[in-house]
C-alpha cells in the first residue's frame, strides 16, 4: 500500500479485525449481506450484467463482487485492507465448488492506483459504503470517473447526514442493537444527497436517480424507497 493514499489506517484495521467473519450472515457483517440483494438489483437495473466490466471500490471480503460476477459481470474487486482482500479470494475459491466459472480480479489496491493504471476501461463502478469511512471524499468520487468509460454507470451508496441515520446508524446499530462495533461511523462524514450529486456532478457525471434504501434489522428485510433520511443509492453516468 502506497503511503499517499486516500485512507485512514484506523478505517483499514477496524474492518480487518471483522475479515473473518466477513461472509458470516450472522456476524458484525449482517447488515451487509442482508442489504447486498438490494444493491446488486439496483446495479443490475442500469446496466446489462452479462460481459460488462465492472470495478467494486472498497468490496471488503466481496460480497457484491460475487453477487455481480454470479450475473456475469467481470469484477476487479478493491481494497486496502489486505485481510480483506485474503478473505474476498478464499471465499470465491469456495464458490467455485458451486460456480466454477466464477473469476474475480482482487486486488489490493487503491482507488486513485486503478484510475490511473486502467483510465475509462469499466462500464460499470460500483463504490458501496466507502465514501463516508474515507478522508478525502472529492478525491474518491473523481477516481471512481475517471475509471468509467464514457456511456458507463458510476453507483455509490452511503448514509445521509440527518438526525434520523444519527439514531439508527450511530446510535441504533452500533450502541443499542450492537450489530456494529462502536466507532464503526463518525456522523461528521455522512454525505448528504446533495453534497454527493455535487461532487459526482463536479467530476464528469450526470446524476440519473437517488434512491433510499429502507432496512429493518429486526426481520432483517431491505427494500428500495423514496426516503432517504438514512441509507441512499445514487447512480449516475459519464456522458458518452
Amino acid at each position: 500500500m502506497q503511503a499517499a493514499t486516500n485512507v485512514s489506517p484506523e478505517e483499514i484495521a477496524r474492518f480487518g479485525k471483522l475479515a473473518a467473519r466477513w461472509w458470516d450472515p450472522d456476524g458484525e457483517s449482517r447488515p451487509l449481506h442482508d442489504l447486498n440483494p438490494v444493491r446488486a438489483s439496483y446495479v443490475a437495473d442500469r446496466v446489462n450484467l452479462r460481459g460488462a466490466r465492472v470495478a467494486d471500490v472498497g468490496c471488503g471480503g466481496g460480497l457484491l463482487s460475487e453477487a455481480l460476477a454470479k450475473a456475469g459481470a467481470r469484477v476487479t474487486g478493491i481494497d486496502l485492507g489486505d485481510k480483506v482482500i485474503e478473505i474476498a479470494r478464499l471465499h470465491m475459491h469456495e464458490s467455485r465448488l458451486e460456480n466454477p466459472s466464477l473469476d474475480i480480479d482482487y486486488r489490493v489496491q487503491s482507488s486513485a492506483e486503478l484510475a490511473s493504471a486502467e483510465p475509462e476501461s469499466f462500464d460499470v463502478v460500483c463504490c458501496m459504503e466507502l465514501i463516508e469511512h474515507v478522508p478525502d471524499p472529492a478525491a474518491l468520487v473523481s477516481d471512481l470517473a475517471r475509471m468509467v468509460k464514457p456511456g458507463g454507470v458510476v453507483v455509490m451508496s452511503t448514509l445521509n447526514r440527518t438526525p434520523v441515520a444519527f439514531g439508527a446508524a450511530i446510535l441504533g446499530a452500533e450502541y443499542i442493537m450492537r450489530m456494529l462495533p462502536r466507532g464503526t461511523h463518525h456522523y461528521a462524514q455522512f454525505l448528504k444527497p446533495s453534497e454527493l450529486g455535487r461532487l459526482m456532478r463536479h467530476s464528469g457525471l450526470e446524476i440519473d436517480d437517488v434512491s433510499g434504501l429502507g432496512y429493518n434489522p429486526l426481520n432483517r428485510k431491505a427494500w428500495l424507497s423514496r426516503v432517504t433520511a438514512v441509507n441512499y443509492l445514487i447512480s449516475a453516468r459519464k456522458p458518452a
